[in-house]
């Protein structure tokens, strides 16, 4: 400890010394209490010192929970000094911070649950007190001796919790700042230890310097070696090295079993073309199981064994279990690689890229985990001779520099490959996905980067960077594996007809419709929750502790303060669920008034669609009130914004709020749906969007008419599917006077529209006479099709097949009279619509 350090820690000692000796004396100089000891605590209880005699006797004594949970508290600020001070006197080791982080950890979760345990009880105390209502001003009538007293009580009350809670939250910011300085000082010295410098590789200077440390470490390698064999002379036995060979023959048996292993337990046949999604996920994950676990078990138990035995110096054994989890690590990448990229067997590939590439991978994935682990046991043999400086620099940048070159070779490949491809003749050919332009380029910015790290003498970033890329790389085909078997097994297993979803369907009542919703939704959480853990995988090497990122997510989760306001999450989601239960409740009392209650009444329809209505006000402005309350909005709040809407409007915003309120009502009611055909003045289309302030409509030009919501709500809208999408087509054909027989041509009329497979045959068909001039008859042919999209094709059929019919018995279609087709005024004449008779065909249909 400095010197600085030592003289503050002797003047807090002379302090506290100092203040207990005066309470001590206050304390025996003090008049005894007249009330009753408090009963004994199980905690200590320390004395206010710093409290001078005559406010400790006028103080009221605070209650058991207070003063335990004070105790506690005061406990815990003793801690957070004594580590605050421990962080403040000298540079502490990464292990050092660590173990203070998670020593201070538990402590901020205890503090939490002395706030909560306090806060309801404070509440509670607050209400009592409200209900006394406020103290009497000067000239009124005093209170009475019980209520002064009963008010006293409450409000010490009061006091003495919101006391413990302000101390409480004191204490905890105290720690939260305290994990904030620790995870600073960690980044801290990562990032001087990843940017530390020293010579580069070409530099002449460092090999001369390992030069001449060369002597010096043959030296510590005899001697480490001498060791070696000294200890294994004492501890080897016939019993340790029966135990030590049937554990590297398991290990080895693991080891090179699994490769013959996997193929015979999971079988993927390249004969099979086109496997399932769920039989190449399953193979894949069979194959990653059976090639890296025996590979780890058989490296665990080899060195479980040379631990057990003792064989080795302390020194050494990091080097065997280097070794062990290198020979792991390679078992693990290669079946990693095989599971997802299936070299040799397209069809059970899990990426769409080539053969060549796939085995290409395979290839330098291997020999890249292979000088990565030759490079992790040289290093870790460095370290266990105290290897000197220039030494292990050399050592880390070669291994880096040809992880780099490998990396390099293997990005060339694929840039001459796909150059080949461009270059080659003939027709054009669809090329399988491959590795495309923009990872290459990445790729080698990388080994750029990594090369210019290890010249220029920043090794341990080299390093860094080479472990990076094939952490990542293995974080993303894990990932990609665990999101392929999370859709397929949460949302294949819901969709289709998979006895998942047919038992669910069965038990639960729900759609197929909706559980296929459903194992959408949890298939989209569970890709959420698996990229947010891949991220946390991937930033922890980069000194970012996941238990930041936890902080973070926990504080926009249960809230967080700005000002005066707390915005929770959690609130938020709380709310909409209870304002989702109220509507589906009112929603369900509507279903039964509709039902149950109104038909059994006397009620006419009218009456019943209004209370029916009503119901469903009352119940959504209670759902909103509910979760509005839930969020802390009381109603003085509401008529606050009410009132500055009402300013608003004021100001000339009638038409926005119109229409926003418009909007809210089509939404809510739905007079019109979006794909609904309908006429809005002299427009006619489908309804596409359905937004707050104004609908979209398609016209038959493909044009969008726009029209405000207000005006869909206070004008006339005729909605052509509001109930079905039965259309009508009506068919006008007038026929030469003199040479036309009407009931022939009402024949051929009716046998047209019901040869034709789109005419609906309930309600049929039916030809009116329309009306007889002195040239002409006119007939009307109405009919009706399931799909009003469908009524401009039927009418051109019909009318094709009507006048092709006509034509056969000599009386063509004829041309009305010029005097019949327009009035005076030179608009067209009113004839008699059929409106009545077709809704009476559809009415007599609904009632059969």
């Amino acid at each position: 400890m400095t010197t600085s350090g030592m003289r503050r820690l002797l003047g807090a000692a002379l302090v506290t010394l100092g203040l207990a000796a005066g309470g001590f004396a206050a304390a025996q100089q003090a008049p005894a209490p007249v009330a009753p000891p408090p009963p004994a605590q199980t905690q200590p209880q320390t004395p206010p010192a710093a409290t001078p005699p005559a406010a400790a006797a006028e103080a009221p004594a605070l209650s058991a929970d207070t003063r335990q949970a004070r105790a506690r508290l005061d406990g815990y600020k003793a801690d957070l000094d004594q580590k605050e001070l421990a962080l403040e006197g000298r540079v502490l080791s990464d292990a050092d911070l660590q173990n203070l982080r998670q020593q201070i950890e538990p402590m901020i979760a205890d503090i939490r649950a002395v706030i909560d345990e306090q806060a309801p009880r404070l509440e509670t105390s607050r209400a009592r007190l409200a209900q006394l209502g406020p103290k009497p001003k000067e000239g009124e009538p005093e209170e009475s001796a019980d209520v002064a007293r009963d008010r006293s009580e409450r409000e010490a009350a009061v006091a003495e919790l919101d006391e413990t809670q302000r101390l409480g939250r004191a204490r905890l910011v105290q720690a939260e700042q305290l994990i904030t300085k620790i995870s600073d000082q960690r980044r801290a010295g990562f990032t001087r230890a990843l940017f530390a410098q020293s010579e580069g590789l070409l530099s002449p200077d460092l090999w001369m310097d390992a030069i001449h440390a060369i002597p010096r470490e043959l030296r510590a390698q005899r001697i480490t070696f001498s060791d070696t064999l000294g200890q294994l002379q004492r501890n080897t036995t016939l019993g340790v090295l029966l135990i030590l060979g049937l554990a590297v023959g398991v290990g080895i048996a693991l080891y090179a079993g699994r490769r013959s292993l996997a193929p015979r337990v999971v079988r993927r046949d390249p004969s099979i073309t086109e496997p399932t999604r769920r039989r190449r996920l399953l193979a894949a994950l069979g194959v990653l199981l059976l090639g890296a676990i025996p590979a780890i078990a058989g490296s665990w138990i080899v060195w479980v064994a040379f631990n057990s035995a003792d064989i080795f110096p302390p020194r050494l054994e990091q080097v065997v279990g280097t070794l062990l989890r290198g020979i792991a690590f390679i078992a693990f990448v290669r079946a990693l690689i095989d599971a997802v990229l299936a070299p040799e067997r397209p069809s059970w590939r899990l990426i769409p890229v080539a053969d060549a590439s796939a085995a290409r991978i395979m290839s330098f994935s291997v020999t890249l985990a292979t000088v990565m682990v030759v490079g992790k046991v040289f290093d870790s043999f460095n370290q266990a001779i105290a290897a000197a400086l220039p030494i292990t620099v050399i050592t880390r940048a070669v291994f880096a520099l040809a992880s780099a070159l490998i990396f390099a070779e293997l990005l060339r490949r694929f840039a001459a490959r796909a150059s080949r491809e461009e270059a080659c003749l003939g027709p054009y050919v669809p090329q399988e996905v491959d590795v495309g332009g923009p990872i290459r380029t990445l790729g080698w910015f990388v080994v750029a980067l990594i090369v210019g790290s290890v010249l220029g003498g920043y090794v341990a970033l080299a390093s860094f960077l080479v472990d990076q890329v094939v952490w990542i790389s293995i974080i993303l085909a894990l990932l990609i594996l665990a999101i392929a078997l999370a859709d397929e097994f949460i949302a294949g297993s819901l969709r289709g007809e998979s006895r998942i979803a047919t038992t669910l369907q069965a038990n639960t009542g729900l759609r197929r419709r909706s559980l296929e919703q459903i194992g959408v939704l949890g298939s989209g959480v569970a890709r959420l929750c698996l990229i947010i853990m891949a991220g946390l995988l991937v930033l922890a090497p980069w000194g970012i502790e996941s238990t930041d990122l936890v902080g973070s997510l926990r504080a926009v989760f249960f809230g967080f303060s700005v000002g005066d306001v707390t915005i929770s999450l959690s609130a938020i989601l709380i709310a909409a669920l209870l304002f989702t239960v109220g509507v589906i409740v009112t929603r369900l009392i509507q279903r039964w008034l509709d039902n149950t209650f109104l038909p059994a009444t006397d009620l006419d329809a009218g009456l019943r669609n209004s209370i029916r209505t009503a119901a469903g006000y009352v119940g959504f402005i209670a759902a909103t009130v509910v979760s509005f309350t839930y969020l802390g909005l009381s109603l003085e709040r509401l008529t606050i914004v009410a009132g500055a809407l009402s300013v608003g409007i004021g100001f000339g915003l009638q038409s926005i709020v119109n229409n926003f309120i418009s909007g809210l009502i089509l939404l809510w009611e739905r007079p019109i749906r979006v794909g609904d055909l309908v006429v809005v003045g002299d427009g006619e289309g489908y309804v596409r969007r359905i937004n707050v302030r104004s609908t979209e409509i398609q016209t038959g030009d493909r044009s969008t008419l726009i029209v405000p919501n207000s005006n869909l709500i206070s004008g006339i809208v005729r909605n052509r599917v509001r109930n079905d999408r039965v259309g009508r087509v009506l068919v006008s054909v007038p026929v030469p006077r003199a040479t036309s027989d009407p009931d022939q041509v009402a024949e051929i009329m009716r046998r047209a529209a019901l040869a034709h497979r789109e005419v609906m045959s309930e309600p049929p068909p039916r030809v009116f006479f329309k009306k007889a001039t002195e040239n002409t008859i006119d007939f009307d042919l109405i009919c009706f099709v399931d799909d009003i999209d469908a009524t401009g094709r039927v009418s051109s059929d019909l009318y094709f097949d009507i006048f092709r019919e006509l034509r056969k018995i000599g009386a063509p279609p004829a041309a009305p009279a010029a005097s019949e087709e327009e009035d005076p005024d030179g608009k067209a004449p009113k004839s008699r619509d059929y409106e009545d008779e077709a809704l009476t065909l559809l009415k007599d249909k609904s009632s059969v």
